[in-house]
């Protein structure tokens, strides 16, 4: 099996793609898992090799004419090309570099039409020993072939066309009116195993739609569709797919008045707040950069390295939330934001040391506005009275 560091090449040549399509529409992410499927199942692919060479090593024993070697060498060189482009690959998807997935994956109708030429020179020579061993030899090769391939129908059905389909063509030649029961066999037994194939395709295409969406289900808030928590931290950490850069903007946003909200106009207008929050902080920040709702009315924005000066993002993300917002017809409601930042100054920092000097920024800015608050309305309270004190 192939490890989930490995990631290979998606075919680039019009005839490979055609092959290697999925029976339904996928998105890009399953098509590579698709395509890695194709590498892995060793255990198969070193059975039908040894199946094949051994059964075309012991008839061209049996027969040492120019047919019958010839099977054997080309039986032998395509499975050695098959299995150094095998190693390659792997070595290659690994290191995150790009694959021969083309070339493995045209190697395996060649693959196909080598077994298909030896049942094809069996049949004809009139050895039934010979006969029955290759064909037993192809058609032992068709589960293989189809459990090995399913997510590639057509290459499954390519395969077993190019295994099987010369059995037919011999049974016509050999004049043995027995053989001629392939004519029937082969043709139900290319239907079957490609509809066994199909099926197969879309059971694992379904279950990879299922397990990407139950991902992304459990790593995004289903409000908002940012990032949540978990998300954020599988994303920035070291291990994740966007650890955070030195010289990142981390911030730490935290509504201002968003319980009043909630109050004055019930709960259902306040999501449709944070929804519209997450479209202007998504607005703001670069596209490269992490945004999550952490949680109630708190957000986090991890924006790239040289986007913006901090203090500038910051100062926009307060501004941006603090114009009014149009809940429905008619209803404009304000709230503000306090807004803490810090800096990465080290490539893939800890995510939750970040996330703590922010809050912490965060819950300054909070207190310092706060503070100016209570001074502007001690300062507004004091005029009155100092006014009236002469006429005292």
């Amino acid at each position: 099996m192939n490890t989930p560091n490995e990631i290979y090449s998606l075919p680039r040549s019009r005839l490979a793609r055609w092959l290697a399509a999925p029976g339904q529409e996928t998105p890009h992410e399953i098509r590579v898992a698709l395509v890695g499927t194709l590498f892995g199942t060793l255990p198969i692919f070193f059975g039908g090799v040894f199946n094949t060479i051994a059964v075309a090593g012991v008839l061209v024993r049996r027969h040492p004419t120019l047919p019958f070697k010839a099977w054997f060498f080309a039986e032998v060189a395509v499975c050695l090309m098959r299995f150094i482009v095998l190693v390659i690959a792997r070595r290659r998807a690994a290191q995150a570099l790009p694959t021969p997935t083309d070339l493995y994956v045209l190697l395996a109708p060649l693959w196909g039409a080598t077994v298909g030429y030896g049942a094809f020179v069996s049949a004809v020579s009139g050895d039934w020993v010979a006969a029955t061993l290759s064909f037993l030899s192809a058609a032992a090769m068709v589960g293989g072939i189809c459990f090995r391939n399913f997510a590639a129908p057509r290459l499954v059905a390519v395969m077993i066309f190019l295994s099987l389909g010369p059995c037919c063509i011999a049974a016509l030649l050999a004049r043995e009116p027995v053989l001629l029961l392939t004519l029937l066999q082969i043709p139900f037994y290319l239907f079957a195993m490609s509809v066994a194939a199909q099926r197969l395709n879309g059971l694992l295409i379904s279950t990879m739609k299922a397990e990407r969406e139950h991902s992304h289900r459990a790593r995004h808030d289903a409000l908002t569709g940012l990032l949540n928590r978990e998300g954020l931290f599988r994303a920035a950490s070291r291990a994740g797919p966007t650890p955070i850069a030195a010289g990142s903007t981390v911030l730490f946003v935290d509504l201002d008045g968003f319980k009043l909200v909630n109050d004055a106009h019930g709960h259902e207008a306040g999501d449709l707040l944070l929804v519209q929050v997450a479209l202007r902080l998504r607005a703001l920040a670069s596209k490269d950069a992490l945004i999550a709702r952490m949680g109630g009315d708190e957000f986090v924005i991890v924006d790239c390295p040289s986007a913006r000066p901090p203090h500038e993002l910051a100062a926009l993300v307060a501004e941006a939330i603090e114009r009014p917002f149009e809940l429905a017809p008619g209803m404009l409601v304000k709230v503000g934001a306090s807004v803490g930042l810090t800096t990465v100054s080290e490539a893939a920092a800890d995510v939750d040391q970040l996330l703590r000097h922010a809050d912490m920024a965060m819950y300054a800015a909070k207190r310092k506005k706060s503070l100016a608050r209570r001074d502007a309305h001690k300062a507004g309270a004091a005029a009155p009275a100092s006014e009236s004190s002469p006429e005292a």
